[in-house]
């Protein structure tokens, strides 16, 4: 697991730092439609209310995840790895695949190498289907790379090249996009710290006239809630068209912590121990072994098409009263854009994926282009009228 948390130092101000320029407001003149202005609470982005920022390594593959089981002398393996940025979204069907593989081993112990989002919802469905399961794990919460995730349901989100995709692999992803997003919808709730919020998109040009995203054409139609186009006047952000669509968030402090009580309270073990060869793997007492260790792989089982895509959050002071995420800002933005998520833990920041990049030190320009986007969007945002 790869992951790294630099607290702030302060000063931010000192290192020059500064406020961009503010961009002009939308004026609050009466909406062509008659709908009312939507008026919704302002992000106080500022460098002095930064806390924190993570990195995070994703686990990509150009070709796609890998869900397959095969055997090594008498035991069965499972790998369940590569899931690109689609970890907390994919994770529930694709443990569930790799649990189906597993019952064609007798025998019902399991071992689920991995404490991520993966190898916990994986051990949850072994237990499901009967399994006494041990987690063997490196890193435990909050310590994976997982908790290093923006999170919500994006299940095509740097997950897969379009020219590397099969007939069968589609098919595959289709069935775990839909078991994952009908297991998300039943944890909503404060316990798991999952969500529904409303996402708004920022452009100037009417969405009709936008080209389509190629990705989103594998992920079926039932997967994907309805949008509300607002036009000027309609919204308060600086730009003159938003989206807002509705989407489930995941707050991986939260989740996660939830779901290692799960798999606790319903028998599971957690060992903490680091593997190097698959051969150390056949040393384990269970007949059935499922490889969940997202980048680790790499190393673990030569599988060098997986590579890092690297992502980065900065965080800043929690405000309770903000509810919706945004995705974009007032400028074109290089790559994946900009985006905001509202959490307990704090407001983050984000809009790195630097693919084939190693290193868990925090790009001070990714951060700084982040963090001053969001600065002039919120800053040009109009403001709710008092009541």
């Amino acid at each position: 697991m790869r992951r790294r948390t630099v607290l702030k130092l302060g000063g931010m101000a000192a290192l020059g730092l500064g406020v961009p320029g503010c961009a002009s407001r939308l004026s609050p003149a009466t909406t062509p439609s008659g709908r009312p202005t939507l008026a919704l609470p302002i992000v106080r982005a500022s460098w002095d209310r930064v806390i924190r920022t993570t990195v995070g390594l994703r686990p990509f593959r150009p070709a796609g995840f890998v869900l397959r089981a095969t055997k090594i002398d008498d035991t069965l393996l499972v790998h369940n790895y590569g899931h690109g940025g689609t970890g907390h979204s994919l994770s529930w069907g694709c443990g569930a695949v790799a649990a189906d593989l597993a019952m064609a081993q007798g025998g019902r112990r399991a071992a689920v190498v991995g404490c991520g989002i993966v190898g916990l919802t994986t051990a949850r469905q072994l237990q499901r289907r009967g399994f006494d399961v041990t987690i063997y794990a490196k890193t435990v919460p909050p310590d994976t790379t997982s908790n290093m995730a923006l999170a919500g349901f994006t299940p095509t989100s740097g997950l897969v090249d379009r020219d590397q995709r099969t007939p069968a692999w589609d098919e595959q992803f289709r069935r775990v996009a839909e078991i994952s997003y009908r297991e998300l919808q039943l944890l909503v709730g404060r316990r798991y710290g999952v969500s529904w919020i409303d996402n708004y998109s920022t452009m100037n040009q009417r969405p009709r006239d936008l080209p389509g995203i190629g990705s989103q054409s594998l992920l079926p139609a039932a997967l994907r809630t309805g949008r509300d186009v607002l036009g000027p006047g309609e919204h308060p952000f600086p730009l003159r068209y938003a989206t807002r669509r509705a989407t489930l968030r995941i707050e991986p402090s939260i989740y996660l912590d939830a779901m290692v009580k799960d798999v606790l309270l319903f028998g599971a073990r957690i060992v903490i121990r680091e593997f190097e060869t698959p051969r150390d793997l056949m040393t384990l007492d269970e007949p059935v072994v499922v490889n969940c260790t997202g980048l680790g792989a790499r190393e673990l089982f030569g599988d060098n098409e997986l590579i890092p895509t690297k992502g980065q959050l900065t965080v800043l002071v929690p405000q309770p009263e903000v509810n919706y995420r945004t995705s974009g800002g007032i400028t074109p933005q290089p790559g994946i854009g900009i985006h905001m998520m509202p959490r307990a833990d704090g407001i983050a920041l984000g809009g790195t994926s630097q693919r084939g990049v190693w290193s868990l030190e925090p790009d001070e320009e990714a951060r700084r282009r982040v963090v001053e986007g969001h600065m002039a969007l919120f800053g040009a945002m109009r403001a709710a009228p008092p009541e």
